[in-house]
């Protein structure tokens, strides 16, 4: 339900921002906004999931969420809407954070990849309906409609999670087991003992990869659903419908990938999905070149956001691997810091190409920076699981 939400708001973002008359590089903002929102939260957010415990943030996140839905519907102004945007980046990382932290409490290596990858596809089949369900809501009772609608469900779907998480913190356990209430003992853990070599390489690839799928937008709209908005002057209708069909192409490949993960390595999935996601990019930048019709972006759309399904879940799966139980917390608070920077980067590697240069450039430079990333991850990053 979360992630139908946030569906129904990513086909509307883009027509919503133009509505108060900005360019397409202060439009991007409204994207920009909620992955800063998203990135800041990233630290706060670890440091706490350790020492208060995963139940607490898990409840919170969407909780804020929901209310920064219903504050974006009531925005008056473009820096209003940033201001709405950004809390609702922090509220979502809460909920990312925590739920990646409870799967490697309670998983093991050998079926880590397909729990993962189950739970982005979980969320993936939420957000099936969302854009086509947002884009056509707002075409009947305007662009702010989508965000209340978000709103009524992130709330709603946080309900039964009062009742059915449980704290899964081994150290807070522990610390309840001896004394009833008590907090948990803080981690052992300091932020730079965790920066190990192997990490540090893990990060590298998770800046690149996120900087790369970034640029697709799946769930979200990015930079594609805005540079439709303003290149082909798509509408809310047609960008949804998009969005949706992408999703159902793509969710097959999600749950293929954490079997691939588990059964092959967790390279299996990510180094093909990554090659095929930057081939999707460098059409759009032939399409751009030659002034190509509509219908070519709707097959690089498509093509884009069906492949990048493969690369859902690996690098969290790397992640949960080799986080340390006694502050996976705070890693993974390190691992979104990182992945959100990319995510962010590539929106605003995008607007500042299409500005200062063009949409060609700034579609082929996505477009080397997921080759990049495929040498990066082919040649620097050890296998964390090893296949039997």
């Amino acid at each position: 339900m979360l992630s139908l939400g946030t569906g129904l708001a990513a086909p509307v973002l883009p027509i919503f921002a133009r509505s108060f008359n900005v360019s397409f590089g202060v439009a991007s903002l409204v994207i920009i906004a909620r992955m800063v929102g998203a990135t800041a939260s990233t630290i706060p957010t670890g440091y706490l999931v350790d020492r208060i415990g995963r139940r607490r943030i898990l409840l919170i996140g969407p909780i804020i969420a929901a209310l920064a839905s219903f504050l974006t519907a009531s925005a008056q102004s473009f820096p209003q809407l940033l201001v709405y945007r950004f809390l609702a980046g922090w509220g979502q990382q809460m909920w990312m954070i925590s739920r990646l932290t409870v799967v490697a409490d309670t998983t093991t290596t050998g079926e880590r990849g397909r729990q993962i990858a189950s739970m982005v596809g979980v969320s993936h089949a939420g957000a099936l309906m969302g854009p086509a369900l947002g884009g056509f809501s707002a075409a009947i009772a305007g662009i702010r409609a989508p965000f209340l609608i978000h709103g009524v469900l992130a709330a709603i779907a946080i309900i039964p999670s009062f009742g059915l998480i449980r704290e899964t913190n081994p150290m807070q356990a522990a610390a309840n087991r001896d004394t009833p209430g008590q907090s948990a003992p803080r981690s052992s853990y300091s932020y730079a003992a965790l920066l190990t070599g192997p990490v540090l390489l893990l990060f590298v690839a998770q800046l690149l990869a996120n900087l790369i799928r970034g640029a697709s937008g799946q769930g979200g709209g990015g930079p594609l659903f805005l540079y439709a908005a303003y290149a082909y002057d798509a509408g809310p209708a047609l960008l949804g419908t998009l969005g949706t069909i992408g999703a159902v192409l793509g969710l097959p490949l999600i749950f293929l990938a954490g079997s691939l993960m588990d059964k092959f390595g967790r390279k299996a999935a990510v180094v093909p999905g990554t090659l095929l996601l930057a081939a999707g990019l460098f059409f759009l930048a032939v399409s751009a070149y030659f002034k190509w019709p509509i219908e070519s972006f709707m097959a690089g759309f498509l093509w884009t956001n069906t492949t990048v399904s493969l690369m859902s879940g690996s690098m969290q799966t790397m992640g949960s691997d080799v986080a340390p139980p006694q502050a996976r917390g705070k890693f993974f608070g390190l691992q979104r810091l990182v992945g959100e920077a990319g995510m962010l980067l590539s929106p605003i590697s995008f607007a500042v190409l299409a500005e200062l240069v063009n949409y060609t450039v700034a579609f082929a430079f996505l477009g080397f920076v997921g080759i990049a990333t495929v040498l990066w991850i082919s040649i620097m990053i050890k296998d964390t699981r090893i296949p039997a």
